[in-house]
């Protein structure tokens, strides 16, 4: 297990600029992006597209091509991998629901699978539709939701993020999900 120091120092240097060091870190925190990955995907369809693997190297190669990224910590550079994750899965559902509306979608579902798979690309959208309104007025409930549920974070590494308490991770949360519950349902 690498040093919190040696993540650390890594960080900064990428931060600065130094594209190796995003490479010399991805060994030291491969396991916990998988174990992300592996969060986000749980809740996919089954026969996905995307597998774990291939959703932790595509948010690697967005994490390569972010600018002037200043990480401060693993924490923080997790809640990086979060967020490319999540944007990563949300293009791919708006892409297969998008797919159902053109004249590539006009089969209609021949299976249960195919009808579950539409609507979790349809319910992944809304949510993130309904995250986006919830950002523009409360920024850190929507990180909240953003790091535990597209990241799969904990409370304790979420709060880390964030520099927040636990107990406000907590709150935030619950109020979140509250207020996403309402939202969806009144989409």
């Amino acid at each position: 297990m690498p040093s919190a120091h040696d993540v650390t120092a890594l960080l900064v240097a990428w931060g600065d600029g130094d594209r190796t060091a995003l490479d010399s870190l991805l060994p030291l925190v491969y396991a916990e992006l998988k174990r992300l990955a592996h969060a986000r995907m749980r809740g996919e369809r089954g026969g996905h597209s995307l597998q774990t693997t291939a959703l932790v190297n595509e948010a690697y190669l967005r994490l390569v091509d972010y600018r002037r990224v200043r990480a401060r910590d693993r924490s923080h550079f997790l809640a990086l991998a979060a967020q490319a994750m999540r944007r990563i899965l949300i293009e791919r559902a708006r892409a297969r629901a998008a797919g159902k509306r053109d004249g590539a979608g006009a089969l209609l579902a021949l299976d249960a699978a195919d009808s579950q798979a539409s609507a979790r690309a349809g319910e992944l959208v809304a949510l993130d539709e309904a995250l986006a309104r919830l950002a523009a007025f409360d920024s850190r409930k929507a990180q909240v939701v953003e790091l535990k549920y597209f990241g799969g974070l904990t409370n304790d590494e979420t709060a880390a993020a964030l520099e927040i308490s636990g107990a406000t991770v907590e709150r935030e949360w619950s109020a979140a999900r509250a207020w996403l519950r309402c939202a969806i349902a009144g989409a």
